[in-house]
């Protein structure tokens, strides 16, 4: 059973008058209306706007707002701290984000980095092949025609009501035989003539699959040729490969050992969907942890690294009911891959991928060895012997994560007579960590202890201080962007020192200490 999306599909300009170009359609209004939610609440609150937005947007492309660069910081801050400086065996790294063509060839991304692409010439719109289904239907062993649709949760049983309409439509009353469903990338000529365009239902109407290269290219210098070609990376991989000699020569590194870096990629994608999940400029967080050749030390750290990254998803505040494993077949491996095991993730609009965790061989290192002409090896002290190291990649978006948490996190509640919106982040990673709400606004000592805490908060973590309105409305507002605590100084405060912490999850309350809740924080924070 293939795994699908149903997506809204635009002619493929460069603006888009939508501040979310294309979402998969979904099995449930439910879960519509949850996405629709979700979105509205960030560009609301300045998680994240549309790319030139003045403009009229740039599709594929999105900025992140006061709220969503700290949530997106925080994200990073964690995973670093986790991957690198807690560990001891694993460096850091930060590469240009332009290489030479020849780092690209030698990786295989000049040749092979790409998508087949098809057009539908009746209505302008263009699909990636390899997520259109089609179907040849048979009513009694009589071919009736094709039905085609795009990626769904169930493509099964899409395409069978697909086909039961058709059936319906020429008046066919005869037993539908098994459907035998197949990518679009894989039809034949003679198969696309026939297969309908699933933005009109015309056929004929499709052009044949080609392929379109992902990576964006660019010159170097003032002469624009094949000499000065130069490509943005489409991952963060390549350059940590191009960096193992300098890193095995300088950082006292000694297998297996990790090199982790973080930044952007770029990626021309055909149709970019499902608002910042997939995007043309995105962020990476990628570890190549570099492993002996043998039989068992990939076993050993392949499975090593899919519970370790499982278990920090968890901890970040990831669902852990919507997290999922898929263990890619055999069949559907890389030539130089010995396994590749996806992080899933069920979003609104479908089980998607969060983050592969692959075998990757030795293949990357002995490709810039064999195209650069120095020498990958590596001696093993232990093993007494040398060897092209063998690697073990998780390697994940930052834009996904940050889509994944706020979906987690999002929750509506009734409280009283009223509905209250929460993102119910774990204080590790939310925005903002504590609001600082004196009870009025014109009580000079008031307000001059509720300063005092702000300012000493501030220096430690990212703080707010809100006056304007009423208490319960304060809250509600940092509710709505995962505050975990509000601190209220009211007029016992200026009794005894201590102020009311007010609990975003369960809304409970408790008088206390400066000093106190700096230790609890630091508790829950780091």
């Amino acid at each position: 059973m293939y795994k699908c999306n149903l997506t809204i599909v635009f002619p493929c300009e460069f603006y888009t008058n939508s501040f979310v170009s294309k979402i998969d359609r979904v099995d449930s209004d439910e879960n519509v209306d949850r996405m629709e939610k979700i979105i509205s609440l960030m560009k609301r609150r300045g998680f994240v706007f549309r790319s030139s937005d003045i403009y009229g947007g740039l599709n594929g492309f999105f900025d992140y707002g006061p709220l969503g660069v700290e949530l997106k910081h925080n994200i990073k801050d964690t995973w670093w701290s986790d991957i690198v400086t807690r560990r001891d065996d694993v460096v850091g790294l930060d590469c240009s984000v332009i290489s030479p063509q020849k780092v690209w060839e030698a990786s295989g991304h000049v040749a092979g980095f790409s998508d087949p692409m098809v057009d539908c010439k009746e209505s302008k719109m263009r699909f990636r092949a390899d997520q259109l289904f089609f179907a040849n239907v048979i009513v009694d062993g009589e071919a009736i025609g094709y039905v085609c649709v795009q990626e769904c949760d169930n493509i099964d049983e899409a395409i069978k009501k697909e086909a039961e309409a058709l059936k319906g439509k020429l008046k066919k009353t005869g037993t539908l035989q098994s459907l035998v469903i197949k990518p679009v990338a894989e039809a034949s000529d003679e198969e696309i003539a026939l297969i309908p365009s699933p933005a009109t239902g015309t056929i004929g109407t499709l052009t044949l699959p080609r392929e379109f290269n992902l990576m964006f290219r660019t010159h170097i210098g003032a002469v624009s040729d094949d000499v000065s070609m130069a490509y943005l990376r489409p991952e963060t991989a390549q350059g940590t490969f191009v960096n193992f000699l300098n890193v095995v020569n300088t950082a006292r590194v000694k297998i297996p050992f990790g090199i982790a870096q973080t930044g952007r990629s770029f990626r021309n994608e055909i149709t970019p969907r499902n608002f910042i999940f997939r995007s043309r400029e995105f962020e990476q967080m990628e570890l190549e942890f570099f492993i002996n050749d043998s039989e068992e030390a990939w076993q050993y750290w392949h499975r090593y690294w899919i519970d370790e990254r499982l278990k920090w998803h968890k901890s970040i505040g990831i669902n852990e009911n919507l997290l999922g494993l898929d263990i890619h077949k055999k069949e559907k491996l890389a030539h130089y891959s010995k396994a590749c095991t996806d992080i899933t993730f069920k979003y609104p609009f479908g089980i998607q991928e969060l983050e592969g965790i692959a075998a990757r061989g030795n293949f990357d290192l002995m490709q810039h060895q064999n195209y650069s002409g120095q020498s990958m090896e590596y001696f093993d002290e232990d093993m007494k012997r040398k060897y092209v190291p063998h690697v073990i990649e998780p390697a994940v978006g930052v834009d996904r994560i940050l889509l994944a948490v706020v979906c987690s996190a999002y929750h509506e509640e009734k409280v009283g007579d009223e509905m209250r919106t929460v993102l119910k982040f774990v204080p590790r990673i939310a925005p903002i960590k504590a609001a600082i709400l004196p009870l009025v606004k014109n009580n000079t000592e008031i307000i001059a202890m509720a300063q005092k805490i702000y300012k000493t908060l501030q220096r430690r973590w990212n703080v707010f201080y809100d006056t304007s309105g009423a208490i319960g409305r304060r809250y509600r507002r940092m509710d709505e962007v995962g505050t975990p605590y509000c601190i209220t100084v009211d007029f016992d405060s200026l009794k005894d020192g201590t102020f009311t912490l007010r609990d975003r999850d369960s809304m409970e309350q408790e008088r206390m200490s400066l000093d106190k809740l700096i230790l609890l924080m630091n508790d829950k924070i780091f």
